[in-house]
């Protein structure tokens, strides 16, 4: 198991413990098995109707796989492994928690086409991190290629978090099931979505204007966090479907070619990825 080399100064130039050293080497690790915890915790509160916490937890699942990686990042202990446990972590916080929350909450009085469509949620789910741990390392890193799978996960934890109370009736259970299909299909999609790492907040304008929003934003969650949290979801799922001519007109965001290795139904050998990088983005 090869990893970089730990800093072998701290932040303000002092050398650095073995003790300390190693602390922060297992430091991004132990962000992913949190991700793992409350991915797993959500699973147990879905099945004892507790639906409104599972989708919370979905929501600290999403803030750990967040931070794993840029932590791994600031530290220089990004690994292979790391990168790995990451998508594996991903695969039950954002795939099986989701699709077995959403399967209870909403489309058990579907019988078999409410299983067979949180099983799908899964799969695409599974597929999208597959497809992103074969990107070429030198991909644009502008934007995801499809609905990333936090997302997704994200879009159902806001809907279940507005509306905790479980769906009974068959036929209010359908544009449940529509949804499910319809992020099952976003997530292997080629759509693109906006990864925000290009955001630029140098210049005191611009970064005036980000610090601003963000404080909107933040304001908007405090003071209505399921409408919030439910709108922000949403915009950002149908964001992919802006068409891309209309983005690359305005000059700002060109288009790029699709790199080879993205390609959901691509066969053969594939380039050696990079799952070190960016680990906690899928």
């Amino acid at each position: 198991m090869a990893r970089d080399a730990p800093p072998r100064h701290g932040i303000m130039g002092r050398p650095m413990g073995a003790r300390a050293r190693r602390g922060i080497f297992i430091l991004p690790s132990l962000l992913t098995v949190g991700n793992v915890l409350a991915g797993y915790a959500a699973i147990i509160a879905a099945q004892q109707s507790e639906f409104a916490r599972a989708a919370l937890l979905l929501g600290v699942a999403a803030v750990l796989d967040n931070l794993d990686g840029r932590v791994a990042r600031a530290t220089g202990t990004t690994s292979s492994f790391g990168g790995q446990f990451d998508s594996l972590a991903d695969v039950l916080s954002f795939g099986v928690a989701p699709a077995f929350l959403v399967f209870r909450w909403g489309m058990e009085g579907l019988g078999r086409w409410g299983w067979v469509a949180s099983f799908l949620f899964l799969i695409c789910g599974a597929m999208r991190l597959a497809r992103f741990n074969i990107q070429p390392a030198g991909g644009d890193k502008r934007f995801f290629i499809g609905l990333p799978i936090p997302a997704a996960a994200m879009v159902v934890g806001a809907v279940i978090f507005y509306h905790p109370q479980p769906i009974v009736e068959p036929g209010l259970a359908v544009p449940v099931l529509v949804l499910v299909l319809v992020l099952s299909g976003l997530m292997v999609s080629r759509l693109r979505y906006r990864s925000f790492k290009s955001l630029d907040a140098r210049g005191k304008p611009r970064s005036f204007l980000i610090v601003g929003l963000l404080a909107l934003l933040l304001a908007a969650v405090v003071a209505a966090p399921q409408v919030a949290l439910l709108s922000l979801s949403m915009l950002y799922m149908l964001s992919g479907l802006v068409p891309r001519r209309r983005l690359s007109r305005r000059g700002r965001v060109p288009v790029a070619p699709v790199p080879d290795g993205s390609a959901l139904a691509e066969t053969g050998p594939r380039p050696q990825a990079h799952p070190a990088r960016d680990g906690h983005e899928r």
